[in-house]
Formats: structure tokens, sequence, C-alpha cells
């Protein structure tokens, strides 16, 4: 193949012999051959062209929201592609109506959103309130009158796809063909991971041909254009390249964004980049190494001088939520780790008939355990060991790791005087009834279903930040997502081109099996709507 492909003529000169149908094999399938093959070495490099994620994400997820959202100029579904499947015979109850007395009418098919289901997907993204940093304000993108979303940035399509989409999706279209996309959704999630196992990356390369397996029997063949096809290529990338942050274009788009903002004469913008660049790099080696350590800027070490900021209360407590802050402060301090040892050997000896009942002894210590440290005169999201019990009789709980969801109500500071220790007061949901994992993955949270009344408390470096969408579905449960991890020093001292958290976490616990896309569905949709033309 490679001999014939070598001396196929190309160019201006040599044009292409006419086409004489599917059967002549004789005429070349390229327009052009690239210079680079006339290197010696070309032929012997595995990846000759490096992939793009973050562009390939981007034109994937513009062409999934334009055929789901039906929007002009973004689908590929239209008139055109509905008359080549007829030409081809294949899905002809998608054939356009051109004899009718009115205006030209498309069949809704299986891939677009009725009226309705437009109204809730646009409505998920317009109500949806994410962290700071996370993406750019969700509100501002969505136009609630035309059903579609505008300006939509390489990074605002890609918390979509990774996060977002799958959850606004979950109350509509049919179950398999919701189920392709969600797995298209979360193989870009995989493949963005900073750190991944390599044993499972044919696992991913198979779940991505199985996707698209699934996508080709819903979306129309206009769907499936190159972007979409080079997806089956990233996995082989990443055993040859590794990880995708390494090579993407995030960083050097905003750096080029930098670059954009030194220009000053636009007549001479290469000019003023380099001036600008210059000066800078000059004015930062200065800093290091002649000026003194007291620049300006935010300093590196706390204040000494502690204030409270212009929001905060001071207060004094006392009563039960005392005790319950001060026993969350115990138990998160090294130093107090003993003690808790040996208040639980004295119980038991104080309580022998108690010895064996975990569940009593781990209550009376948490009731007891303040005053008796006093007599030795002694100096949003939580994953936490836990007693786990089957009934209220249970007097042999067992010890695993739980995940607790929860909204914090306000943020404490117990001064001990010599020391400060920051708190987090939680409502917390219960863990029972108010948490649950549905078919698909998606962890659901019903914030009204309070629990864990006797422990408000929680400190902030054993939490990880997420944040609540309102399921589609019931209103009544939260869908719950956790956002990418950020250092404070990057947000401090990082540079201004720092690289984007693009390290999000799935919004499933696993990947939706092809089992559960199973069923027979039509390519037309049940409900009696239609997609009309202007001609």
């Amino acid at each position: 193949m490679e001999k014939e492909v070598l001396v196929w003529p190309f160019g201006k000169k040599n044009p292409r012999p006419p086409y004489k149908g599917d059967e002549d094999e004789s005429r070349p399938c390229w327009k052009k051959k690239s210079i680079f093959f006339e290197l010696e070495y070309w032929k012997f490099l595995h990846v000759r062209h490096c992939l793009d994620v973050m562009h390939i994400e981007k034109n994937v997820c513009d062409s999934l929201l334009g055929a789901l959202l039906n929007v002009p100029g973004k689908t590929k579904d239209g008139i055109k592609a509905c008359l080549d499947l007829v030409e081809m015979g294949i899905r002809t109850e998608l054939a356009p109506n051109l004899d009718g007395p009115k205006k030209t009418r498309l069949p809704l098919a299986s891939w677009n959103l009725t009226l309705d289901e437009k109204k809730s997907v646009c409505g998920c993204f317009y109500c949806m309130k994410v962290p700071q940093n996370y993406s750019s304000n969700v509100h501002n993108l969505v136009s609630m009158d035309d059903l579609r979303l505008n300006g939509m940035k390489s990074h605002d399509c890609h918390v979509l796809m990774q996060q977002l989409l799958p959850v606004a999706l979950r109350a509509v279209l049919d179950k398999p063909v919701r189920v392709a996309v969600i797995r298209l959704c979360l193989f870009f999630t995989e493949i963005c991971s900073k750190s991944f196992e390599v044993s499972k990356l044919p696992k991913i390369q198979s779940d991505i041909v199985e996707t698209l397996c699934l996508l080709e029997k819903y979306f129309p063949p206009s769907f499936f254009d190159i972007m979409v096809h080079l997806t089956i290529h990233l996995v082989r990338e990443i055993e040859l390249c590794g990880p995708v942050f390494y090579r993407w274009m995030f960083p050097f788009e905003r750096y080029m964004k930098v670059c954009k903002g030194y220009v000053r004469n636009r007549a001479r913008p290469e000019g003023c980049i380099a001036e600008n660049y210059i000066a800078e790099e000059a004015v930062e080696f200065l800093a290091e190494r002649l000026l003194s350590n007291k620049t300006i800027g935010i300093p590196k070490q706390r204040s000494k001088d502690c204030r409270r900021t212009s929001g905060a209360k001071i207060s004094s407590i006392y009563g039960g939520e005392f005790k319950q802050a001060h026993l969350c402060v115990l138990q998160n301090t090294e130093e107090f780790s003993s003690y808790f040892l040996e208040h639980m050997e004295y119980l038991k000896a104080t309580f022998p008939t108690f010895k064996k009942n975990k569940k009593w002894l781990k209550d009376e210590q948490n009731k007891t355990f303040a005053d008796w440290v006093k007599k030795r005169n002694s100096g949003v999201y939580l994953e936490a060991d836990t007693m786990v019990v089957a009934s209220a009789r249970d007097k042999n709980p067992k010890v695993c790791k739980l995940s607790f969801y929860v909204v914090v109500d306000e943020i404490w500071e117990m001064d001990y005087t010599r020391f400060m220790f920051p708190l987090f007061k939680c409502d917390w949901a219960e863990s029972s009834k108010g948490v649950k994992v549905d078919d698909l993955g998606f962890t659901l949270v019903n914030l009204n279903r309070k629990g864990h009344q006797k422990d408000k408390f929680a400190i902030a470096t054993s939490v990880h930040q997420i944040f609540y969408v309102q399921d589609p579905i019931d209103p009544m449960w939260s869908v719950a997502l956790r956002g990418p991890q950020r250092d404070y020093d990057d947000l401090v001292y990082g540079e201004e081109a720092g690289d984007t958290p693009c390290d999000h976490q799935s919004c499933t616990d696993r990947m939706p099996s092809v089992e559960n896309g199973e069923g027979e569905i039509g390519y037309v949709r049940a409900e009696n709507e239609g997609i009309l033309l202007n001609e």
C-alpha cells in the first residue's frame, strides 16, 4: 500500500481521473500528499500527527449540542441529510414530506429533543451554580428564547462534556440514546485524567469503539465527521506520548492571551510583544535577585496580626454545640490520639459489663472525653472511617470507609489563645435514606433529609469541595459533582499563564454498560412533533 501511495500523482498539474462509480478502484481517494513523506525517516514514525484533544473535544461538543438542540448552522441533520438516507435506502422513516401543502416538515428523529426537553435541558444549564474558577458563568451561555447555548469557549465545552452535559440529559431522550451520549462524555473524562493505570487503556479503547457503534445506531451518518472519528486514535497516542495534559493547547492558548495583552500599538503587534516580554523578564529577575524580601504583593506567610474579616462575628458558644466543636478539634489533633486510647481502656475498666459493646463505648467516649481530658491537665464531602450497624440493636458494629455529603452552614474559628482552629458547621445529609446511586452511577443527595445531628462539625482539611445540581428527574434530589482540586499556592503565586484546572472527577462512579442502553427504539420519536424548514 505504501508503494502505491508513492506513485500516485498529486497536485494541480496532475488532476485526479474522473469519477466512474463505486466500483472504480483505480481512482485515488486522496487529494493531497504531505511533503513530509519525502523525509526518509517519516515512514518509521509511530506518531506522525499529534492530535489536540482540546479542539477535538470542542468540535465534538458543538456537533453533539447542535444535533440534540437542532441549532441552525450547527446541526448535521437537515433536509439534505434526510434525502441522502432515502437515496441510500436506509431509515426510510426519516424521509421528508416534500409534497405537503404547507411548509416542509422533517420527522423528529431519535437524537432530536422535543420542545419540552429542550426547555428542560436549557433550564438545567440556566439554573446551575458552579464554584469559583470552575468555568465561566453557565447562566450567561444559555439563551432561553432560542433554546440554545451561545458563545462557548474551549474550556466551557470541556466542562460540559466532562460533567454538566450528562446531568442535563438525565431526564430526556430514550434510554439507549442517552446511555450512548453519556458514554461518550465519560470517555473524554477518562482520557483527560492526570493519572491513570496503563493496564486500563485497552479497556478504554474497547469502550470508545462500543460507544461509537452505539452512536451509529441512532445518529445520522452525517454526524460522524473526521472529529468524531479521531476519538478512536486518542488512546493510542496516550500509550505512545503519555497523558493528554502535557500536549493539549490549553496552556498555549492562555499564554497567547497574555501576549495579546502586551499589544499597545496594533500596527506593530510583534514589536510590542517582544518589548513587553523583555521588560517583564528584567523586572522579575531584579525582584528575585536584587530587591529585599519585603516586596509589594501577597505575603508568603500568614500575618501574625489575625483579625476577623468584615463579615465575621465574634461570639461565645456554650452547651451542646461547644462540646461538639471542641470534641471535633480533639479528635483531629495528633497529640490527643494516645489519650483517646487511654480513655477507651479507662471506660472498659470502669464499665466491665459494657466491655464488648463497641457502640456504647464509642458513644460514651464522645460524651465524656472532653471533661476527662481536662482533669489530665493536658496542654463538605467527607470520607472517614465510621461505625456501621445493621440495626439499633446491633452491638458489634464494623468500621469501614463511607462518604458523607453536607452543606456548609457556618465557618467557625475556635480561639484557643495560642492557636486558632477552623471548623465547618454542617448540615449533613442522612446516609441511609438521603444518599443513593442510580443505575447509571450518578450520586444523588436529598438535602432535605438531615442526619448526624449529634456531630455537626468537620475540619477543613478532611473535606473535599463539591457542588450540587438539581436533578432534572426529581427536584427533591440533587446530583453531587466534584470539581477539580486546586492548590492555594498555584492560585496566589502561579504565573498568569498557569494551567487551567481541567482534571475533573467523573460525574458517575462507573461507565454505563452496553446492556443499560439495550432496547428496540425506532428512528422516529414517538412524540407527535416535527421540524419545520424555512424555505
